[in-house]
């Protein structure tokens, strides 16, 4: 014999699968497997800004859990505690911490820093100390804003002074003589360019001409007999002095011609006599030339 269900029995039963059916559907939506073996945590902060259930808890950046729960500790009031869900396998070694990191998009993440020098993990439902992070926004704003504001006035002297450099006249002149000495070294490029093209081959073949000469030369030289030659040098130089001694000294013929000064005046007087007798000759032949008539 069935028996049936009565109508409030039915609608029960179908608002108890309507509830948990939008309880797994919820935390499906915030991404919690029920299905999935978890390891839960408690996260110590005193500022929870940013964090939200089911934000994602991360380990050198790869995703290994969510948030569970955020209580507020009343008793102490300076304490929030975060209850995390790590997957099974993952293991938090002893004197690691976790870190709020906030995104420029809103809301924010967990950071495990794992002690990797450790070999010894906490158990699941231990205590992980958590570790407050600046704000990178508010970071900035603290540290590299008054430094950029004390720097706005010298920048605007900076831009005051680059502007006069750019706008003064002398400046533009340097530029026009810089256009001008490019110029000039182009030319001066090309010039050379083409002399390097047409002249210097001419010179290298010259070169070549001249070094070969040099070589003849030199192997003639080292054919001939210095030596030799050095020596009938010398002893020409040594007849030359022995005459030039014999020259200047009174002892022979040519040396008493050279040096005796009597007989250069003696000769001088009778080269004067010569001469007046062939005068006194051409005036008056009479005086020396007879003719008689038979």
């Amino acid at each position: 014999m069935k028996t049936k269900l009565s109508k409030e029995a039915i609608i029960g039963l179908v608002s108890i699968i309507s509830l948990g059916l939008l309880y797994f559907g919820i935390n499906y939506l915030k991404g919690v497997n029920l299905f999935k073996p978890a390891n839960h945590y408690e996260v110590m902060f005193t500022n929870v800004k940013g964090i939200t259930i089911s934000s994602p808890v991360y380990v050198e950046g790869f995703k290994v859990g969510l948030v569970r729960d955020i209580v507020y500790d009343y008793e102490t009031t300076n304490k929030i505690m975060v209850d995390i869900s790590l997957e099974k396998k993952m293991r938090i070694n002893k004197g690691s911490y976790i870190t709020i990191v906030n995104s420029f998009l809103g809301g924010a993440e967990l950071h495990i820093h794992l002690n990797k020098y450790v070999e010894d993990y906490l158990k699941p439902g231990d205590k992980i100390e958590g570790r407050m992070t600046e704000e990178m926004l508010q970071s900035i704003q603290e540290n590299i804003l008054p430094s950029v504001e004390a720097m706005l006035p010298k920048l605007d002297s900076i831009l005051g002074g680059i502007q006069m450099l750019v706008n003064h006249p002398a400046l533009t002149q340097s530029l026009t003589h810089i256009e001008k000495t490019t110029s000039n070294l182009e030319s001066s490029t090309s010039r050379l360019n083409r002399m390097l093209a047409d002249d210097v081959p001419g010179i290298v073949s010259d070169l070549k001409t001249i070094t070969a000469n040099f070589s003849t030369v030199s192997a003639e030289l080292k054919d001939l007999d210095l030596a030799g030659t050095v020596n009938s040098v010398n002893a020409t130089l040594s007849n030359l002095k022995l005459t030039t001694d014999k020259l200047n000294s009174t002892d022979n013929s040519i040396g008493l011609l050279l040096n005796d000064r009597a007989l250069y005046d003696n000769l001088n007087s009778t080269t004067e006599n010569a001469s007046k007798l062939l005068l006194d000759l051409r005036e008056n032949p009479k005086r020396y030339v007879h003719f008689s008539v038979f």
